[in-house]
């Protein structure tokens, strides 16, 4: 059987790892968002700027790709993991966006399941990035991220049956549903990004 030797450079890992990292400050903003005495302004201008450092991360990890002869894995992989953690930060600036743009004073308590949910994948989104670099004790990870999208999902349900019991105006309802969207999206990112990090796992194991 062939031998791969992977390289011993670790700064992919590294910056995985570092753009994981930056998902779990974004979803303690998230958090932030919820309480009835945020600041919410100060809020969403945190999240542009993890935002933007989020996308510097990215465009760091495209540009060693397309500098590096030999990557630690397929450069599909990495270009698809990159671009997967990217995806989740700008879901979740999207959600602090919308709340700031249609000036959302109230934001329904169903959100904080939603937003408990985006806080535990990211915490173990970011725990499991170092291990990329052994693919070692990583099927716990993807697991349970497939079990938390699951569980976001049905609360994403629950808030969509409270924002139409008709305890809400119509274009508040509306405004609420494009946030509660966001929010689900960034879950199901997470879960993309967890299949990504499966899929590099049975490739190079």
């Amino acid at each position: 059987m062939a031998l791969r030797l992977r390289p011993v450079d670790s700064t992919f890992y590294e910056l995985f790892t570092r753009s994981a990292t930056a998902l779990v400050g974004g979803a303690e903003l998230l958090a932030e968002l919820l309480a009835r005495d945020a600041d919410r302004a100060a809020v969403a201008q945190r999240m542009r700027e993890a935002e933007h450092a989020c996308d510097e991360i990215t465009h760091e990890i495209v540009r060693r790709v397309n500098s590096t002869f030999v990557t630690p894995f397929d450069r599909e992989d990495i270009y698809a993991l990159a671009s997967g953690l990217d995806d989740v930060m700008d879901y979740m600036e999207e959600a602090v966006d919308l709340v700031s743009l249609y000036e959302v004073t109230s934001l329904p308590e169903e959100l904080t399941a939603l937003v408990e949910v985006i806080q535990r994948c990211a915490v173990l989104t970011a725990e499991s990035m170092p291990r990329l670099q052994s693919l070692k004790d990583l099927d716990e990870y993807w697991i349970e991220v497939n079990r938390l999208e699951n569980l976001g999902d049905k609360s994403y349900r629950r808030t969509l049956a409270t924002l139409f019991s008709g305890a809400y105006e119509a274009l508040e309802v509306l405004k609420l549903k494009d946030i509660v969207d966001s929010l689900e999206k960034a879950i199901d990112a997470f879960e993309r990004v967890a299949n990504i990090v499966e899929q590099i796992h049975v490739k190079e194991s």
